[in-house]
């Protein structure tokens, strides 16, 4: 067995992060319970962002980057987990503050691990990676709160993305009537296979607006915040919910309490890096019944080496990957 590791870290070079394909040895790896062989992990816009040094996601360093990982337990000290056991690991800090899945192998706490679903080999395991299990915690979030199929349609946000993808794809199979907000008409076709019903351009919901307006939403899942968030806000239905995940548009929120105390409408903040076990769980058993298996081929762009990831991760923060990138590590 070979005393070192291909991996891809992250390092400080002039105040700044940056990651590259290198070694680590073995016996460097975090002193945790569960050693797991790691087959899979997936190329998110927080990679990206992480490899390229565009973002400040690594906390400390050297750090092994990859915020998810999927394989099979090698070793473990736990009882809960055996050898051969498939997992899955998504969040809990992984390529910030704790060594992430761009690694042949790592060790993990017991308590971040959640089984792989039969339904699902290690490869389509990242092909949802975070993106699809965060898409499942905000449907499971409506469905919480009452939101079910109907007379009211439900928006989608940022509905290209890996985000927006999954979860065009999980609300249409429950039954629900999918308005897509995009501003690129090239992937209408696409988001139609998925399962949308109905399109709106997202500068519709990108410009200022009143902070209570006809209502349209019974639902909503919005990945993108700032001044859509707001809107989509004005435009939900009394009692519907809307279920907050992403800031791309940005971080504030410029509406006003109106639609919560006026209209009952809900807003639901999904935390998928720290959401405790049994809805993680939970989340991943409804992947594997709700999202149909032809949904996710379309939804993944391919599978590439790590060896490619820096190479790749430019490419991601620019627009040039549409789906879901599956990373094999151990190449």
């Amino acid at each position: 067995m070979s005393e070192t590791l291909n991996a891809i870290v992250a390092d400080e070079v002039d105040g700044r992060s940056k990651g590259g394909l290198t070694t680590v040895r073995r016996d460097a790896l975090p002193d945790y319970d569960v050693l797991v062989d790691v087959a899979h992990s997936t190329l998110n816009y927080k990679d990206g962002l992480a490899v390229t040094g565009k973002g400040k996601i690594a906390r400390k360093f050297p750090m092994v980057l990859g915020i998810d990982l999927a394989g099979t337990v090698a070793e473990s000290k736990d009882p809960t987990w055996n050898p051969g056991d498939p997992v899955v690991v998504n969040g809990f800090g992984l390529s910030e503050t704790e060594w992430g899945g761009y690694i042949e192998q790592q060790r993990l706490k017991p308590a971040w691990l959640v089984r792989l679903p039969d339904a699902f080999t290690t490869a389509q395991a990242m092909a949802i990676g975070t993106a699809g299990y965060t898409a499942m915690l905000a449907v499971l979030a409506l469905e919480h709160m009452g939101v079910v199929p109907g007379e009211r349609e439900i928006l989608v946000t940022g509905a290209a993305g890996g985000v927006g993808s999954v979860a065009v794809a999980l609300l249409a199979k429950l039954g629900h009537q999918v308005v897509a907000a995009t501003g690129r008409p090239d992937t209408h076709d696409y988001l139609t296979a998925l399962g949308a019903a109905g399109f709106i351009d997202r500068a519709a919901l990108s410009e200022k607006s009143p902070p209570m307006q006809r209502e349209r939403w019974g639902g909503v899942v919005d990945a993108v915040g700032g001044q859509t968030l707001a809107t989509a806000i004005a435009q939900t239905c009394r009692h519907g919910a809307v279920a907050s995940i992403g800031l791309a548009g940005g971080a504030d929120l410029p509406g006003s309490v109106f639609p919560f105390i006026l209209r009952g409408v809900t807003l639901l903040g999904i935390d998928s890096v720290y959401a405790p076990p049994d809805r993680r769980r939970l989340a991943w058993q409804r992947l594997a019944t709700d999202l149909a298996p032809d949904k996710l081929a379309l939804i993944t762009a391919g599978t590439e080496p790590m060896s490619k990831v820096p190479e790749l991760a430019p490419q991601i923060l620019e627009g040039k990957i549409r789906g879901r990138m599956v990373i094999d590590v151990r190449g």
